[in-house]
């Protein structure tokens, strides 16, 4: 028996070294080693035979039946020779705004094994009242075929059409004819039915030492969807690659593997691979000079692969399409589940991730403290050295709001507990962080240390509440604590009683200030098949993992998420960082891009990972800062917080190998660069709260791509490098060593104003500029006003009565406008009303603030506008009238300064003193 133990410890220990050491790709499949991506990629146009029948109006629905015309031959992709494919049911629905959803799925009139999954929890609630009744469609033909097609009404000159034979889905413009996307254009529409296993049928799967038992047989999904007008194609997070998706099969294409999908944990993962990492959101945007943007997204949280087809990868087809309009086809490929999709039809970009965002929902909106610079390292030793942290951030006044603890904080890696013996008095040591503004945040992960003594393992064991095995055993795998089970998180009431674990009777040592991340939700496991759970795994419904495993993370990180909130009552906006992530996720909280390593080109990447988590929903995101694995020289460690300050997400983070790496370990004028950088972002926080804010309604990101801000620029549409964030800043980032220089491009149309200096510069032409040490190129848009505060605080909270500065940059007509939000910074009290809303709108030579906020509100603040500086006005002013009071204050040459020794004389109205929160006028004079 102790050899037994000692074995699996040696396993363990084995397994663990495997894990924390570099990526290594014979661990992961390739698509030639997942037969259902083999299948769908050999596939060539016109495969598919269905035709649409039987259509009808049904609960407001079109509703049709896609059969095969002769259903008795043998569909070769099914691997039986006896097996008969039976009708489908496809369900056409239109919603507000210019959304089409269709499903398809099995017809339960001819009893298919079991249900298939249907992904619950995503699509939110309003959405559905958003549906539009059809209550007629009309029939005709399309290009002169024989068969019917039927078309449906969209919204605004836009049109959905059922084509019957062949089977097709498309939007096209009524007037014009053209199409804007489509579905099954190319005939590579297969979908494999579920089936009761007979003798003879050999459907296991094996990759390396795991086997794959597939109780019903293959079952996947695959389809061609094409994007009309299309210049470039965008989404499908989370890859380390280029903004722009690039093709991965076609001719003259070096063939690459398929955007994977597919939930894990990826260590030191490589950059400039199509490879699935930690997340994945299957939605993806097209953009083009001609037509403008769309998008296509699949409810679907079955592994998935995605391949962008280049130009005339179907040069041997048969298939007629409009030579007039260019596009850019795709093929898509899941595993299991069902047709759950829906069609964007923009045409603006940000029509497009709004309408998303009205499907999935739009992001949570942050605590204020949340927005600010968090610390973390794997691992902050005891209390003395987080004291020690803590104290060295104040002693060198760099602002910061959050110290964080991973694993080694608990006992044994036993979630909800603490290391008595290196943390004894986790409560006094949060509420003294607490006394200066500052939070903390603890992990807690998906895996459960299988120890009879230990309380979540005995309730979750006693009450049925883990994952289990193919023999309906509680699943066994092993990860930071050894042998572990994970929870059952599809499971509503199993949700409910993690989120009751958060309850200070449950967490003991845990207080008010304590918040909570999600890492290894992969999940992750070890000894797992690609170091994750095997996919004939059963979840709560007989569901197998392999149909729901995109999603694990998900549920895992909404259970936690609603576990903060019960434990505040209600009132307290949840802070939970997760490292998986599917469509929702923006709803319940924060991600990271993962394991990163401390390299220029994963500084270069994590700017392109960030802004394609944006785009498809998650707008609260960002990489560790320095990389995870490895150290960062310094200059790359200082570029990397000059380039994280604008990124919504802001975090130092590093593995327990690394050197410490505080910011005041590299000397003196490295100390005063990462300062800088921090204050940098304390200094546009009110911008970035307010950014925030405009995410919470809408759903458009903080950190976009800059053809979301120029959509007719072609310079901007494979842009990555440069970022705006929200309409009034680009921020150029540096990713070379020594460099002392940038090449920026400014899109057309705009004046750009150097933040270091002032200097104007004329957009639709690359600029060289200078480039030192102390920062990285940032502009502000001419037509914009940005507000600041520019007192230096030791975190957030000592920032909350402090004034504001606006910064005005006027464009050619004298001209410009931009928003404050502001709240109570934790509560949802916003939801009532509860909070200032302000328009400032600079014309004719007056300011003037206009309440946006409604007029019952009843938050109230005394901070007022200390400063106002005017970028690019040139009418001598001498002073300015204050209405309606009738102050007059002095305009005089003073300074923009952001960082510290960097000053440039520009018009400024000082000590205005207008209180934010009322309506006034200022007229410079």
């Amino acid at each position: 028996m102790k050899s037994i133990v000692v074995l699996h410890h040696l396993l363990f220990f084995f397994l663990l070294f495997s894990h924390v050491s570099s990526w290594k790709k014979e661990e992961f499949r390739n698509c030639n080693q997942t037969p259902f991506c083999k299948r769908a990629r050999s596939r060539k146009p016109q495969h598919c035979n269905l035709i649409a029948t039987d259509v009808t109006i049904n609960d407001g629905d079109l509703v049709a039946k896609l059969i095969t015309p002769n259903r008795f031959e043998q569909n070769p992709d099914q691997n039986s020779t006896d097996f008969q494919p039976n009708p489908l049911i496809l369900s056409l629905s239109v919603y507000q705004d210019g959304i089409l959803r269709f499903k398809i799925d099995e017809d339960p009139v001819y009893n298919p094994p079991k249900k298939r999954f249907q992904v619950p929890d995503v699509v939110v609630p309003e959405f559905e009242s958003k549906k539009l009744w059809l209550q007629r469609y009309t029939k005709g033909v399309i290009d002169g075929d024989s068969g019917e097609s039927f078309f449906v009404y969209l919204f605004d000159g836009y049109e959905a059409v059922v084509r019957s034979d062949p089977f097709e889905v498309f939007v096209r413009e009524q007037s014009s004819g053209k199409r804007v996307v489509s579905f099954n254009t190319h005939g590579l529409f297969d979908f494999e039915q579920l089936r009761v296993k007979k003798e003879g049928d050999e459907w296991e799967e094996r990759f390396r030492t795991h086997t794959d038992s597939r109780p019903f047989g293959p079952q996947s999904i695959s389809f061609d969807v094409s994007f009309y007008g299309a210049d470039f194609v965008y989404g499908i997070p989370e890859h380390a690659t280029s903004l722009v998706l690039k093709p991965t099969k076609g001719p003259g294409v070096e063939e690459s593997e398929p955007y994977r999908l597919f939930n894990l944990d990826v260590f030191e993962y490589l950059h400039k691979s199509p490879f699935g990492l930690y997340g994945s959101i299957p939605f993806m945007l097209s953009h083009g000079k001609s037509h403008g943007t769309s998008g296509f997204f699949w409810l679907n949280a079955a592994e998935m692969q995605i391949d962008v087809l280049g130009t005339g990868w179907d040069a041997e087809s048969s298939i007629v399409l409009p030579s007039d309009q260019k596009r850019i086809d795709t093929l898509w490929m899941s595993e299991a589940g069902i047709v759950d999709a829906f069609f964007f039809i923009g045409p603006k970009p940000k029509d497009v991730v709004k309408q998303y965002a009205s499907v999935t929902g739009t992001s949570a909106m942050p605590q204020l403290f949340a927005t600010g610079y968090h610390q973390c390292r794997w691992n902050y030793r005891d209390e003395e050295d987080v004291k020690n942290v803590d104290s060295k951030f104040d002693e060198h006044d760099i602002p910061y709001d959050v110290l964080w603890l991973d694993i080694e904080h608990t006992d044994g890696k036993r979630y909800f507990t603490w290391d008595r013996a290196l943390f004894p008095h986790p409560e006094e040591m949060q509420k003294d962080l607490f006394s200066r503004g500052r939070r903390m945040v603890t992990i807690v992960d998906p895996h459960i240390k299988r120890d009879d003594n230990y309380h979540i393992h005995k309730e979750a064991s006693k009450n049925g509440y883990y994952v289990k095995d193919a023999s309906g055993k509680d699943f066994d795998g092993w990860c930071w604590p050894g042998s572990s089970s994970y929870i059952d998180m599809v499971n509503p009431e199993i949700r409910s009683w993690w989120a009751d674990k958060f309850a200070y009777s449950e967490y003991v040592g845990s207080t008010p200030s304590l918040y909570i991340w999600n890492d290894m939700n992969e999940p992750s496991v070890f000894n797992g098949p690609e170091v994750t759970m095997p996919r004939d795994a059963l979840h709560y419904g007989n569901v197998e993992h392999r149909e729901l495993h995109n999603a694990y993370g998900y549920y895992f990180h909404m259970a936690t998420s609603e576990g903060l909130l019960k434990r505040e009552g209600g009132k307290d906006r949840p802070f939970v960082l997760s490292r998986a992530f599917f469509p929702g996720t923006q709803r319940y909280g924060t991600v990271w891009t993962g394991d990163n390593i401390a390299e220029w080109e994963h500084l270069r990447v994590s700017v392109p990972m960030i802004l394609t988590l944006g785009l498809t929903g998650i707008t609260f995101s960002g990489a560790d800062v320095g990389g995870f694995f490895g150290n960062p020289d310094t200059e790359l460690l200082v570029r990397w917080y000059q380039v994280a300050a604008y990124l919504p997400f802001f975090r130092g983070h590093a593995h327990h190998d690394t050197k410490r790496r505080e910011p005041w370990l590299f000397g003196e004028r490295n100390t005063e660069l990462m300062r800088d950088a921090i204050r940098v972002r304390y200094t546009y926080l009110p911008y970035f709260y307010t950014l925030f804010r405009e995410a919470n309604v809408t759903g458009v990101p903080v950190a976009r791509p800059l053809w979301m801000e120029f959509p007719s620029d072609e310079a901007t549409f494979n842009n990555d490098e440069a970022f705006m964030v929200g309409t009034g800043l680009l921020v150029q980032g540096v990713y070379t060593q020594r460099a002392r220089d940038a090449t920026v491009y400014l899109p057309s149309d705009h004046t750009w104003y150097d933040l270091r200096s002032g200097t104007a510069y004329k957009g639709g032409k690359t600029q060289k500029v200078e480039v030192t040490d102390a920062d990285i190129p940032v502009f502000q848009r001419s037509g914009t006003i940005i507000p600041r505060k520019d007192r230096f605080r030791r975190s957030t909270v000592q920032m909350e009565n402090d004034p504001y500065t606006l910064v005005i940059a006027v464009d050619g007509s004298g001209s410009a406008e931009g928003e404050l939000y502001t709240d109570d910074g934790k509560s949802y009290e916003f939801k009532e009303g509860a909070y200032i809303h302000r328009r400032f709108i600079f014309s004719n030579g007056k300011l003037t603030s206009v309440n946006l906020a409604p007029s019952t509100s009843k938050f109230e603040s005394d901070c007022t506008i200390e400063r106002i500086i005017l970028l690019g006005h040139t009418t001598k002013s001498k002073t300015a009238r204050i209405e309606p009071s009738n102050q007059v204050t002095d305009i005089e040459l003073g300074p923009l300064q952001i960082r510290s020794g960097v000053r440039s004389t520009v018009l400024t109205i000082r000590k205005p003193n207008v209180r934010v929160s009322d309506d006034w006028t200022i007229k410079l004079l």
